[in-house]
């Protein structure tokens, strides 16, 4: 299912429902960073990197199963995450999404934080949202927003290649 955003005007309260909709059909971006972290937990960057390209650039992205395109960490039986204590900052912000220009939905605004005018949003799809105790601010959401994009724009295939190298060590 695709993402359908609406604007994230104040804080919410989430709670994941299992439902496997962010698992699966998407392309879950990673950044060095992230395939770092989950290396560290013995698994192989070639078990669940993939490449695509964008706009000229080399992206990774997690690898899926071929028969329902899940992501290769998603346990179907369960609903759960295998590496959910490590997972990648994409999927620590799902189901919200940080941009840094509107996105020409009804009902946008910006968001100061940190000295950056972003733009935040939910996927109204998800079940969750609205859901449970846990209440989400808008600046964990920024923040980690900010993180990714810091990270994103120093992801390359020479910082993978470091990792595959300190890998085989």
């Amino acid at each position: 299912m695709r993402f359908k955003p609406k604007p994230l005007k104040s804080d919410v309260k989430f709670e994941c429902k299992f439902c496997i909709d962010c698992c699966r059909g998407r392309f879950i971006y990673l950044t060095l960073y992230d395939i770092k972290r989950i290396a560290e937990h013995d698994h192989d960057p070639q078990d669940f990197v993939l490449f695509t390209a964008e706009n000229g650039k080399i992206r990774f992205v997690l690898a899926y199963r071929e028969w329902d395109l899940g992501c290769v960490f998603h346990d179907p039986e369960t609903g759960k995450c295998k590496i959910h204590d490590y997972n990648p900052l994409v999927c620590q912000i799902y189901p919200f999404m940080v941009s840094h220009k509107p996105l020409g939905v009804e009902g946008e605004e910006s968001f100061e934080y940190k000295g950056e005018k972003l733009w935040l949003y939910y996927d109204e799809s998800c079940p969750g949202i609205g859901e449970g105790k846990e209440i989400i601010t808008r600046e964990e959401i920024a923040e980690l927003g900010l993180k990714f994009r810091e990270e994103f724009d120093k992801t390359d295939l020479d910082g993978l290649s470091r990792i595959l190298d300190e890998a085989e060590k």
